[in-house]
């Protein structure tokens, strides 16, 4: 660790000790660990008062109103009866000659007494801490061109608490592949998918395959798998030095396993260190220093609406996940494989292993891209999806308008 580091590391740990106190050992616990992890951008945060950061948290929420876009909602019925909350955006057709001008021409027409096939629905599953509104910018560029469904996963956004997990069973991938099959059966029971995931999403629809082999060969037409891993998550190490991540592996599931088990008093401690959960979760979700603070800020919010014993409940599935095996089931379809060249969580050499397997796969590595590339750098990742859309027949020569700039007005 540099002298720099060191010094932002001590006073991020000073300024947060009497917070932490207020809060309890959990919350001091917590705020350590932020402490560490985000020693080299806390000292931009403590150079600036917390009425001033706090009225900006309050601006910047309120000109970068992302996550806004909505659908129609529907649940889902997952096998342990947990409820999955869904939203389906439907394709804008141009009306028929024989409807009015006022017509709507979403309905589907029948041709000769016969229901027209099911359109291609493109099917969204977002990563860990995070929920459907993290697609926002793919969204507002492929609103009204494709047939899309977001949904939360389990314990996550408007999804309910996990059923089995309330009543002490562990969640794992194979659960939420699980889900995810539910979500397709209650959302598009026909029809061809395209199924889209990032990180554990990603891990989501390996899991599918793995499970249901049968429904990836008959209705699955292409694959974005984005910022994702196949297997091996125990050896990243996060960007931190050897013997560093070795001690968080040793420490971090009985540390979270506890905190978990004090959600209130937690909670607390991580409001009273919220700065430096603001450099915490900047360092690992972007790659770029001059990302748009409005996106910034739409990933806190995103990250920080997680409790703490949803983040402890789920953060031992990662290091169990294999799926390499599962992989082969994406063979004969398009596949986009995508990543940030600087992605801390999920490194960009995860990708190229899964390209290895699915070697017709087009494989991206963004440069100056963290984690979070579809909010990160929009434009790339939705003009990857878009073309991935027409290789596979989705849309025909797609036109995806702004290809989900930032630029463009969020609330489209």
């Amino acid at each position: 660790m540099s002298e720099s580091d060191a010094g932002a590391l001590v006073a991020a740990t000073a300024a947060g000790a009497a917070g932490w106190r207020r809060a309890g050992i959990a919350g001091a616990a917590i705020g350590v660990l932020a402490a560490g992890a985000a020693a080299g951008v806390a000292v931009e945060r403590l150079t600036v008062g917390r009425g001033i950061r706090k009225k900006a948290r309050l601006a910047l929420d309120a000109t970068g109103p992302y996550g806004s876009l909505r659908g129609t909602p529907g649940r889902a019925v997952a096998d342990d009866g947990t409820e999955l909350y869904y939203e389906i955006d439907e394709v804008e057709d141009a009306p028929a000659a024989d409807e009015g001008p006022g017509a709507s021409g979403t309905r589907r027409r029948r041709l000769f007494g016969r229901k027209a096939p099911a359109p291609v629905t493109v099917v969204f599953s977002h990563g860990y801490c995070l929920g459907q509104d993290s697609w926002h910018f793919q969204r507002a560029a492929l609103r009204g061109l494709v047939r899309a469904v977001y949904w939360d996963q389990r314990s996550h956004g408007r999804s309910g608490r996990g059923r089995a997990q309330a009543d002490g069973v562990p969640v794992g991938i194979d659960q939420l592949g699980r889900d995810l099959r539910a979500v397709i059966d209650a959302a598009a029971p026909e029809g061809p998918l395209v199924l889209v995931g990032h990180s554990m999403g990603g891990m989501t629809m390996m899991a599918l395959a793995d499970q249901y082999p049968a429904l990836i060969r008959d209705r699955v037409a292409a694959v974005a798998l984005v910022g994702t891993s196949g297997g091996k998550l125990g050896e990243v190490s996060f960007g931190l030095p050897v013997a560093g991540v070795n001690a968080v592996r040793r420490v971090l599931p009985g540390v979270l396993k506890a905190l978990g088990s004090q959600t209130e008093l937690v909670e607390k401690g991580r409001r009273a260190t919220a700065d430096l959960f603001a450099g915490l979760i900047k360092r690992y979700s972007f790659g770029s220093r001059d990302v748009d603070p409005a996106v910034a800020r739409f990933a806190e919010r995103l990250i920080e609406s997680t409790p703490i014993d949803v983040v402890a409940e789920f953060y031992p599935a990662f290091t169990e996940h294999d799926k390499s095996g599962a992989l082969p089931a994406f063979r004969d379809v398009p596949v986009l494989i995508l990543a940030g060249d600087k992605d801390l969580v999920t490194p960009s050499s995860h990708s190229e292993a899964i390209a290895d397997v699915l070697p017709d796969a087009e494989l991206v590595i963004v440069p100056d891209a963290g984690h979070l590339v579809m909010l990160e750098h929009p434009e790339t990742v939705t003009d990857r999806l878009a073309d991935l859309l027409v290789r596979s027949g989705t849309v025909p020569g797609a036109n995806v308008g702004g290809h989900g700039s930032t630029a463009q007005q969020p609330g489209r």
